[in-house]
């Protein structure tokens, strides 16, 4: 059985964070639409979330529409 944790997501990404900075035990959440910020001129950021994060949307694989 496998483990339900953010690295294991269909949702996961791992290569980088909201910038150019690679992550070492970190990744985005792309299971929901980027969190927008407190400036109006600001742009959104995806989640950043540990790989052993979990929530209640974890996927293994995406589903097509």
């Amino acid at each position: 059985m496998s483990t339900a944790a953010c690295n294991a997501c269909a949702f996961y990404e791992d290569h980088a964070a909201n910038s150019a900075a690679q992550l070492s035990d970190a990744g985005l959440c792309r299971a929901n639409p980027p969190v927008t910020q407190k400036d109006a001129d600001s742009r959104g950021f995806w989640p950043v979330v540990q790989k052993n994060d979990w929530c209640g949307k974890f996927a293994t694989l995406f589903a097509a529409e």
